[in-house]
């Protein structure tokens, strides 16, 4: 990765005289978005969204200090930190969700009213 430039995502290199650009690990772009993440938590754009105190799974109400961060599709499952993935969600509904997928999450929740 080029020295002082944290956002690219790959890096340049030469290989018989062609440059090409290989994928850094699964785990530095997950440490990547995560970085992207935090500094998002610290933008008006955040305040305001959490400030409804709404969780965005179970519509609950709550205090911003116990709303958290959650990307609608995981880190892990090939989401990133882009404003259209990352929702407010209380800590129950963040840790019941894990690393679903928006389709399994709903899923879940259909499990849980038939039930």
């Amino acid at each position: 990765m080029a020295s002082g430039n944290k956002k690219k995502l790959r890096r340049r290199d030469r290989l018989n005289g062609k440059e090409f650009y290989p994928l850094l690990s699964d785990e530095s772009i997950i440490n990547a978005e995560k970085h992207k993440a935090r500094k998002l938590r610290n933008t008006a754009w955040w305040r305001k969204k959490i400030s409804r105190g709404l969780c965005h799974y179970c519509g609950g109400k709550f205090e911003v200090s116990q709303l958290t961060m959650d990307h609608k599709i995981p880190l892990s499952k090939g989401g990133t930190s882009e404003k259209f993935n990352l929702v407010p969600a209380c800590k129950s509904c963040n840790n019941k969700k894990k690393n679903l997928l928006p389709v399994e999450w709903d899923e879940y929740i259909e499990s849980i009213k038939n039930s």
